[in-house]
């Protein structure tokens, strides 16, 4: 009994997010479903990251569903913390920036020319790409996403933003080759690093495989790590100084060119690419 209808609940809101999806061909119920999690997904992300304090707890409503036509509107579901204050013009200036920020991102991923510091975890590459499914096989689909306010005339759409299956298809190429270079390991050498043995091997390890050793690089990571010889000149030059010093080799610093080795965001281990001197260290 205390449920609100659709009409009530839509006299209460001052602004809307609505999805429209245009497609000639049958739309897969996940597809479906996932067209419009994402957005609600991503808008909390977009309240979380822009107003500290604030909450989102989006919830969509199906408004009609036709032949060639699927739209539903999503309301904020915005909760303020104590000192957080945000009114009407408030939530509709959300509302259109996150239209906007959406369609920046998205075209981003279109035109693979996405800004250093976005779009740079898995969960939001996964979002955006799930976005683009519910068109992408429809060649005369097309996926419009709009911000509206209610003002006393009725509904005025203030920004929108929408892509094409060929754009779609083109996003999904360029998000996956994203989530591959997330996982890829990094390619950028860190140049004449002090290395410390803190497990050695006097037997020859294969060229780009872990050897059994590990090692500290403090000014890499405070962790020791495994280690592996992408150069054989570095390792046999490295392997001779451990064989043959009168010193202890763990009481020496190795100077060398590495390449930090990672699997998703986690370190796994260096590669050695060049060795340049060895030191004693205190």
């Amino acid at each position: 009994m205390n449920e609100k209808s659709y009409s009530q609940v839509m006299g209460e809101q001052s602004g809307i997010l609505t999805l429209k999806l245009d497609t000639a061909e049958p739309i897969e119920l996940g597809d479906f479903v996932g067209a419009f999690t994402s957005i609600a997904n991503e808008f909390e992300r977009y309240v979380a990251d822009t107003y500290p304090g604030a909450k989102a707890d989006p919830r969509i409503y199906l408004r009609e569903v036709r032949s060639g036509c699927v739209e539903a509107d999503m309301i904020t579901g915005l909760t303020i913390a104590a000192g957080v204050v945000i009114n009407n013009m408030d939530q509709i200036l959300i509302l259109e920036e996150f239209v906007r920020r959406w369609g920046r991102r998205m075209t981003a991923l279109i035109t693979n020319k996405v800004p250093d510091g976005e779009l740079d975890t898995t969960a939001q590459l996964n979002d955006y790409y799930r976005a683009t499914e519910s068109i992408a096989a429809d060649p005369l689909a097309s996926h419009r996403l709009t911000a509206t306010a209610f003002e006393k005339d009725g509904p005025q759409i203030r920004v929108a933003f929408q892509f094409s299956a060929v754009e779609a298809r083109t996003a999904q190429q360029n998000i996956d080759d994203r989530k591959k270079l997330l996982t890829k390991p990094d390619s950028v050498p860190h140049r004449r690093v002090l290395m410390r043995y803190t497990r050695t091997d006097v037997h020859d390890a294969t060229v780009n495989k872990r050897s059994g050793e590990r090692v500290l690089i403090a000014e890499i990571s405070e962790k020791e790590m495994p280690v592996m010889y992408a150069s054989e000149l570095a390792e046999q030059e490295i392997r001779e100084i451990i064989r043959e010093a009168d010193e202890n080799a763990y009481k020496r610093g190795f100077v060398v060119d590495v390449m930090v080795q990672a699997s998703g965001e986690k370190m796994t281990h260096y590669a050695v690419t060049a060795f340049h001197s060895v030191i004693d260290l205190d």
